[in-house]
């Protein structure tokens, strides 16, 4: 596509890059429109090194000329910061699976606007993973894509903003250009230390083919041509395309001062979610 913005493609096999050019730049100097379109047509965008939000009211005002936001019984914005006592992992320190955003919401965002508040140090971890699922797919061989187009996935959770289950094809088509994506939420060992976890079934081979299905899935999508691993600066803002990603966590240092906010944009028209099955309130993702 053809843009006025100066951007670096790609940032990892897929995604942009735009820094600012002179100290102090503003985000909202950056057209919208433009910034859209990067997005659809790559993935994933980091703005890096323009003037900071001052706070969450004025990300939210920024986000707002994205599109219409998702909101929720909190607000706008859910403050990604490790808690005292967490009652649910995304407010833990360790690991979170890949997973899609609005899996089990009544509406399905198009866009997710993270902001780093505070970064990890360099050596504690905390960077948010982002895996190309329409890649993983051009990619994969005709006997293994005919194994993931064959298996559904059943995701059941319950948390303080919704009691849901989500049922999706693993290969589906994106809502808007029709082009294949992989609709999946990793499993997590009944062992791992991991809180509050869903309860995820997969259906539609036979039981035996299970395991290979979920280590042929799992290597396709964090094999590095597919993922990239996003090393917060403070300051950054990544807006992510999740209609066709899928994106989870690294563990981090416990009390690092890891502080990310996170905004959702809906699609025109908002995506009403296929895979909700049982509603409830709309959860953080």
């Amino acid at each position: 596509m053809t843009t006025s913005i100066p951007a670096r493609l790609p940032l990892a096999g897929y995604g942009a890059l735009i820094e600012a050019s002179s100290t102090g730049e503003r985000l909202e100097e950056l057209p919208v429109g433009e910034l859209r379109e990067l997005v659809r047509a790559h993935h994933l965008l980091l703005l890096r090194g323009f003037s900071a939000f001052a706070d969450a009211e004025e990300l939210t005002a920024y986000c707002a000329r994205w599109g219409e936001i998702s909101m929720w019984p909190f607000g706008a914005v859910l403050e990604l910061v490790e808690h005292e006592n967490p009652e649910d992992h995304i407010f833990d320190h360790r690991h979170v699976p890949l997973h899609w955003d609005g899996m089990y919401r009544p509406q399905v965002p198009e866009f997710q606007l993270f902001h780093c508040v505070s970064a990890p140090g360099h050596d504690q971890g905390g960077g948010t993973v982002f895996s190309q699922t329409s890649a993983v797919l051009r990619d994969a061989g005709p006997a293994v894509r005919e194994l993931w187009e064959q298996v559904t996935g059943i995701y059941r959770r319950k948390m303080e903003y919704y009691d849901s289950t989500a049922v999706s094809p693993v290969v589906t088509a994106h809502p808007v250009t029709a082009e294949p994506v992989i609709r999946y939420n990793e499993p997590v060992a009944p062992d791992d230390e991991f809180i509050n976890h869903p309860d995820l079934e997969f259906t539609g081979v036979p039981a035996e083919r299970l395991p290979e299905f979920h280590r042929s899935m799992s290597a396709a999508l964090r094999a590095p041509e597919h993922m990239y691993t996003h090393r917060w600066r403070t300051g950054d803002l990544v807006i992510a395309d999740n209609y066709t990603l899928l994106h989870g966590r690294e563990a981090f240092t416990s009390r690092a001062p890891r502080h990310l906010r996170r905004v959702h944009v809906l699609g025109t028209p908002p995506l009403d979610n296929p895979a909700l099955r049982v509603g409830g309130g709309p959860p953080p993702g």
